[in-house]
């Protein structure tokens, strides 16, 4: 597989990737939002996302973005703003 080395595709992929992490667990992103603990409920996702992340794009642009960080906040947490919680 060829590194991602365009900052518009890093971004892409960052996305898609927590997109995934979303889709394939609704209960544990529900749970983790109502009770504050989205971030210990899915330890172990969001780490090999990342990891995933880090090993299909080129460090130079890793370093010089915060795309996998941004998707977090774009789409796990204000893409589902809808979900009661005493955080919002």
């Amino acid at each position: 597989m060829r590194m991602i080395t365009k900052p518009d595709e890093a971004k892409r992929l960052a996305r898609t990737i927590v997109s995934d992490i979303v889709l394939y667990n609704p209960q544990k992103v529900k749970e983790g939002i109502e009770k504050d603990s989205l971030f210990e409920v899915l330890t172990d996702e969001l780490a090999e996302g990342k990891k995933y992340y880090e090993s299909m794009v080129e460090e130079a642009v890793r370093q010089s973005t915060n795309f996998f960080n941004e998707a977090l906040v774009d789409v796990l947490l204000k893409q589902n703003a809808k979900i009661k919680s005493e955080i919002w």
